[in-house]
């Protein structure tokens, strides 16, 4: 068993359901602070994170992620326990194997062979961790780079050990996220009898060609690296449930996954003059979830192209493509953002699992990286 499936299971063995850690943390800050790291605890509200740094000096790179992991769903249905790892057929199995418990313990076990190998490396390296990432996300990473920055810390290189790959590990590496603003709509009416629609004025048919509009419209055209900006309604309520009532209001919520051709603001006023167009009398609240980030190059791209190049033998696609991560709040400081992590295809899912060998060869491309910029 090695130094990183061993941890991995450590790891995946602790119910941490966001946002509790359940000690996992604890875990790695105490095989970090025997490599010389000094380890910052951050709690903010029920949120435990921390942040730990190897070296004094720039440039800054920085291992980020999450020991929180989502609800393992109905836990019958699991051929083995969720937080009970098993090995079955070259596979470990657990809630977190592969989102990402995986990725934390090949992030240490690399950080490990590479600090023993160059103690007076160049640089510093850090880890920023948190477990509040499948959840709200608001007392988690967000909240540590607003305390870094407020004392001067600054990130040049960062990566996010999300799971990226498609096939083989390596295969694609994330160098950017979609935006994620979503709305409330609740849209005005006046509440009647169905026999007398004079009497009332209906939310639904208000709503209705303002809605056609909204779907059709073509917010951009996307870039080199993003599609297409996209508009999506997630729910829409109305009426009282009888057949004789108009309802006095229609409550709609929507969300768009933007690119960076176009921004939150602009998208904002796009969807209230649509609506102004169509005199739809409404409340609208907005929630920002995060703005698109992109690393479009340099030495933390050239690095990650060449580690997975040496050690998996892969030439690496770089996408965009997906939901959003903490990545967002860590570009900001103007840091070089990648997320690389094992295959997605069972993340979230009932037997969530990772290939042994991909765990350790992740460490490998892992260590690969800081060989390639702090050696």
């Amino acid at each position: 068993m090695s130094n990183t499936l061993e941890l991995a299971m450590d790891l995946i063995v602790r119910p941490s359901i966001t946002p509790e850690d359940i000690g996992c943390q604890d875990i790695m800050i105490e095989r970090l602070e025997a490599l010389g790291f000094t380890c910052e605890k951050l709690r903010f509200k029920t949120v435990k994170n921390f942040w730990a740094r190897h070296g004094t000096t720039g440039p800054v790179f920085v291992f980020a992620g999450h020991t929180d992991v989502v609800p393992p769903g109905p836990q019958a249905q699991w051929t083995s326990a969720p937080f009970q790892p098993e090995i079955r057929d070259g596979y470990l199995y657990g809630r977190g194997a592969a989102d990402m418990k995986g990725s934390l313990a090949a992030m240490i076990t690399a950080t490990e062979r590479f600090v023993a190998k160059h103690p007076q490396h160049k640089g510093s390296i850090a880890y920023l961790i948190t477990s509040d990432e499948e959840g709200v996300a608001i007392n988690g990473t967000v909240k540590v780079v607003e305390h870094l920055q407020k004392r001067g810390d600054t990130i040049d290189w960062c990566v996010v050990g999300e799971p990226t790959s498609e096939k083989r590990v390596g295969d694609v590496v994330k160098n950017g996220r979609r935006g994620s603003l979503s709305g409330k709509l609740v849209v005005k009416g006046v509440q009647g009898h169905i026999a007398y629609p004079h009497l009332a004025e209906n939310p639904v048919e208000k709503f209705a060609p303002a809605l056609a509009e909204l779907v059709t419209q073509s917010w951009d055209n996307g870039n080199e690296f993003f599609p297409p900006t996209s508009f999506q309604i997630s729910n829409i309520q109305a009426g009282t449930g009888v057949t004789n009532v108009i309802p006095g209001e229609l409550t709609a919520l929507f969300n768009f996954r933007y690119s960076t051709a176009v921004t939150h603001e602009e998208l904002k006023a796009r969807v209230n003059a649509i609506l102004d167009k169509h005199n739809v009398r409404r409340e609208l609240e907005w929630t920002l979830s995060g703005e698109p980030f992109l690393t479009r190059s340099g030495e933390l791209v050239d690095a990650a192209r060449a580690s997975i190049k040496k050690y998996a033998n892969l030439e690496t696609t770089l996408s965009t493509s997906g939901g959003t991560s903490d990545g967002r709040f860590i570009a900001p400081m103007g840091a070089q953002v990648l997320e690389l992590g094992p295959v997605n295809a069972t993340i979230h899912k009932i037997d969530e699992c990772v290939s042994v060998a991909d765990l350790d060869m992740l460490s490998q491309l892992y260590e690969g990286i800081l060989e390639h910029l702090l050696a």
